[in-house]
């Protein structure tokens, strides 16, 4: 039995080593239909979720976060390693987990494990992948749980034939003193899986340890047999469960863990092959869509899934590592991890040229092809995640659904469905849904869209966008003093838009907004007459009795968004803008339906908008209040603007603006947002203002009571004058919609700076996750000028290499100008470009002066005797640089170098070291004018004459060239075109 045991044991140790380069296999059978990557994932989390109430938690980043032993995440359990080392915070919600399941980014390049440079040579290897993972902490269950669930799942659920299945389990080590899991061992008989298919290891293989110390203990692992009983099986590992239940000491001693803890993990590529029948994992829909895009890239030949003597050319090759890397490039890149010069960005920096390198020699791919890859991982990755805003989506679109059916309802035969409805469904309106989704679900029902109408209104809408940068009055609908006075006559009060303060945070950190019912109080046609009702896709202005959306005053745009009738959820009336009239709140709306006055209503702002103008409203207050901090308590604002995009601030300042000051203002806000602090709102009477230090205010009318903005401090201890609090925080009088606390901003950077007249400056500003994006523009180009430095300090050694440094620190320059980025960042770097780009070109001037000289000497070695010199010059640029000509008729011709005249410039050398009267560089007087040839040879060869006598003149022929002459005396200058370098006839 002992000997039967070893031998079934042998065999697998040697199918499990050879496995993973699944090569020379025969094909698996494909009556089932593939089970696409995105539903295998799902049933994962689903069933551990569903059936054995696991919560599920999201993918870790694979940067690491507070573990410098770790290049990169590699493994599932990384982010729960304080819970397994027992220093997790209490506090934490990690302290409350108790089984959990997840799917895990995982990179394993560079560091202890790497499997960087097995990428392309097998079929399996990747130096990126997902990891399917359950947990279970502090004994929540053990060894027979997390088999029988794992059993379940490959078996029931993936519906993986049980005879194809083989397991292994930890066979005990004497020498650590460690007996045999035989729990784990009985576990898998009681499962029915067969005793020959159930085989013991020792620690090498089925052991796990976290690290030389720490916690650790046996695992058990499942392999599928990919030759399915046809001959000796060839195994490839798919699933291992550890069970952590011992400590290793410092001593190499192992002690039982207080609390025991079960990981596992399985490959959700290798998964994928296995259901998929592919011999391969680059042979599944994870990876197929990828090959497809680099073989219509590139144009080599179709990928084929040859490895090693059989893969000629390496194209296989090229085409699984150019696949692999740029998954592993795109998804560290959108974790933050971007190619550099040490630790993990270096060994992203080695894997993005190790793709360069394939894709180029290899595969012939142009310039910028591995950039193009990048969407389709997008496509076939990325997006394939779960959304969390899957729910809400789903609402919208029964939602969307339902507004549909009802307009239908109204259409006659022949209509086309309203634009305006179509508009209010989209992305760019309020449910949503992508338009190409409406078009779809309209054709489906064989109803065309207004494709004019549609058009028209994007176009609106692209233009109200682009005068949000620099925003402009724009013509709304408004009342007129007739109008108002009919309110006031009426005795119609001003509208309550206190519900426009109504919104919380969440426990989770997200916003709550209520929604408001008010009612129709009077209805105005586009020119300002008041109607009864309004229908049929009309433009209107409605006036309710209250509201919840914020009318533009005080800088800040106003909420859009929509309403319905109450009791009839499935009919939309967006809202495009309100605006304050007198006290009274107009709402612009579109009316698709018919709306009449004293209609019940409901209103719903639209929630990202809204809120992205409270981030914006919330850090002009902490700028202001920073540029006073950084500038002094004379610093004044001037005005300011915000919409969802951007916000500028205009500030009176008594002298420029330098980087140290717009730095140090960024950092003064950078803290207030990391503190998140509380913001305080509240109305007090006006007079309770007047004299409080530090509070501020512009030049304008204040209602009273009026609206108290403070950050940090209650408000009524900031309005006490011997508090001075306001002198040391942000406080500031307001109607606004503010953040409750400042942490939501994440970031300020200050992206441009100019003068509006003199004294006062405008400063522009995004926050948030533009404001990531700046900041890493301006690091990313900061890195691009420190490397031309670098390469400029090396020196150049050919004119050619000096000009292409000139010129790529010219481009450097203009995308410096042009990027968003840190303000103080830009003129840092436009200062050190200045001077990069006259060191350059110094360079090159001293290169070209060189190469005249250079040839110069030669033409004197090679010429010792006779009046003139005809030889062949080569050139590498087209610099001038003539020296003397002396002759008894002929006096001094004088070129200077560099001279540029045309559209180039002639690389031309005479000698004047050792050339003296009647000496070989001499122009002799007299000498016969010597002409090119009748028909001038091709562009970049032709010759210069010289004679003497009188006038002693120089002609250049050649095609496409102009001609220059030397007077010989008064200094005149000699006048040479070139159309490029090339060799040029000296005589």
């Amino acid at each position: 039995m002992a000997a039967s045991v070893a031998a079934a044991a042998g065999r697998l140790r040697r199918a499990i080593r050879r496995s993973p380069s699944w090569r020379g296999l025969r094909a698996l059978s494909s009556e089932a239909p593939p089970t696409q990557a995105a539903a295998v994932r799902d049933a994962f989390l689903n069933f551990f979720r569903d059936r054995h109430g696991h919560r599920l938690v999201p993918s870790a980043s694979v940067r690491p976060r507070g573990d410098p032993s770790l290049l990169f995440v590699n493994a599932g359990m990384n982010q729960f390693k304080p819970i397994f080392l027992g220093t997790v915070d209490p506090r934490s919600e990690m302290a409350g987990f108790r089984r959990v399941a997840n799917s895990q980014k995982c990179v394993r390049a560079g560091g202890r494990h790497s499997d960087l440079e097995d990428v392309g040579r097998d079929l399996s290897h990747h130096t990126f992948f997902e990891m399917l993972g359950n947990w279970a902490f502090g004994g929540e269950y053990f060894k027979e749980e997390a088999c029988s669930m794992a059993w379940e799942l490959l078996t029931q659920v993936y519906g993986i034939p049980e005879d194809r299945l083989w397991v292994s389990y930890f066979g005990g080590d004497p020498k650590a003193g460690l007996g045999p899991d035989l729990e784990s061992r009985d576990v898998w008989l009681n499962l029915g899986v067969p005793a020959s298919r159930v085989l013991s290891f020792g620690p090498e293989e089925n052991f796990w340890e976290m690290g030389d110390t720490g916690p650790c203990g046996p695992c058990t692992e499942i392999h599928y047999d990919l030759a399915g009983g046809a001959g000796a099986p060839q195994l490839v590992e798919l699933w291992n469960l550890v069970f952590m239940q011992h400590n290793r000491e410092a001593d190499g001693s192992l002690q039982p863990l207080p609390q025991r803890h079960v990981d596992t993990g399985m490959g959700l590529e290798r998964l994928v092959a296995v259901l998929q029948g592919r011999l391969s994992t680059y042979d599944t829909d994870l990876f197929s869509p990828l090959l497809d895009a680099i073989h219509q890239g590139c144009g080599a030949p179709p990928y084929s899934g040859r490895v090693g003597a059989a893969d000629e050319g390496r194209i296989d090759t090229a085409y699984r590592v150019v696949a692999d890397h740029i998954r592993t490039l795109s998804v560290c890149i959108a974790d933050g991890v971007s190619p550099g010069m040490s630790g993990a960005p270096l060994v992203l920096r080695r894997i993005l040229r190790r793709a360069v390198r394939f894709s180029t020699e290899v595969l012939q791919a142009p310039s910028g092809f591995l950039g193009s890859l990048v969407p389709v991982v997008v496509e076939t990755l990325i997006a394939s995640l779960v959304s969390e805003d899957e729910a809400a989506f789903l609402a919208s679109l029964q939602r969307g659904r339902r507004v549909i059916e009802r307009t239908l309802k109204r259409l006659g035969p022949s209509d086309v469905f309203p634009a305006e409805v179509a508009w209010s469904l989209s992305l760019s309106g309020n449910l949503g849904l992508p338009l190409d989704l409406v078009e779809l679900m309209l054709e489906e029902k064989g109803v065309q869209l207004d494709t004019a109408g549609l058009e028209r209104l994007a176009q609106e809408e692209a233009q109200h966008r682009a005068l949000q940068a620099e925003p402009v009055q724009e013509q709304g609908l408004r009342l007129n003093v007739h109008a108002l006075g009919e309110l006031q006559r009426r005795g119609v009060p001003p509208t309550d838009d206190s519900p426009k303060y109504s919104y919380s945070l969440r426990p989770g950190g997200g916003y709550e907004f209520g929604t408001c019912e008010a009612q129709v109080l009077q209805l105005y046609t586009e020119d300002g007459t008041a109607v009864a009702s309004v229908g049929d896709g009309q433009r209107c202005g409605l006036l309710l009795d209250k509201t919840n959306f914020y009318a533009e005053q005080g800088g800040q745009a106003s909420d859009r968004g929509y309403l319905v009738l109450v009791g009839q959820q499935d009919m939309l009336f967006p809202v495009a803008r309100a605006q304050v009239c007198g006290g009274f709140i107009l709402h612009e709306v579109a009316a698709p339906e018919r709306l009449r006055v004293g209609d019940q209503v409901q209103l719903h702002v639209d929630e990202a908008w809204r809120l992205s103008c409270m981030e914006k409203h919330t850090a002009i207050h902490l700028l202001n209040w920073a540029l006073r901090e950084a500038l002094g308590p004379g610093t004044e604002q001037r005005g300011s603007h915000l919409n969802p995009e951007r916000l500028r601030f205009d500030v009176a300042t008594q002298a420029p603006l330098t980087p140290e000051q717009l730095r140090a203002v960024e950092v003064t806000v950078q803290k207030a947002v990391g503190r998140d602090e509380a913001v305080y709102m509240e109305e007090v009477a006006l007079a309770r203002t007047a004299h409080v230090p530090g509070l501020r205010s512009l030049d304008e009318v204040y209602p009273d009571p009026v609206r108290v903005v403070s950050v940090g401090v209650p408000v009524a201890h900031a309005l006490d004058p011997a508090s001075r609090a306001a002198l040391h925080t942000s406080v500031e009088l307001c109607c606004g919609t503010h953040l409750l606390r400042t942490g939501a901003i994440g970031d300020l950077v200050i992206i441009g700076e100019f003068q509006l007249v003199k004294g006062i400056t405008r400063l522009l500003a995004v926050t948030g996750e533009q404001a990531q994006q700046a900041r890493e523009v301006g690091q990313s180009l900061a890195r691009e000028v420190e490397a031309a430095a670098a390469r400029l300090s090396q020196g150049s050694r050919h004119v050619a290499e000096a000009h292409r440094l000139s010129k790529d620190i010219g481009r450097l320059t203009d995308a410096v100008d042009t990027a968003t980025m840190p303000q103080w960042q830009r003129w840092e770097l436009q200062a050190a470009l200045k001077a990069l780009q006259r060191r350059a070109n110094t360079a090159v001037r001293k290169l070209e002066m060189g190469q005249a000289a250079q040839k110069t000497q030669e033409l004197l070695q090679r010429h010792t005797e006779g009046p003139l010199i005809v030889d062949t010059v080569s050139t590498e640029s087209l610099s001038v640089s003539v020296g003397r000509g002396v002759g008894p008729g002929c006096g001094e011709g004088k070129v200077p170098a560099g001279r540029k005249l045309g559209a180039a410039r002639l690389p031309f050398a005479l000698p004047h070291a050792d050339a003296g009267e009647g000496g070989p560089a001499a122009v002799q007087a007299g000498a016969q004018y010597i002409r090119a040839a009748p028909q001038p040879p091709a562009s970049g060869t032709g010759a210069v004459c010289l004679s003497g006598g009188p006038e002693c003149h120089a002609s250049l022929h050649s095609r496409g060239l102009g001609a220059g002459r030397v007077q010989p005396h008064g200094g005149q200058s000699l006048g040479l075109s070139s159309g490029g370098p090339g060799h040029w006839k000296h005589c």
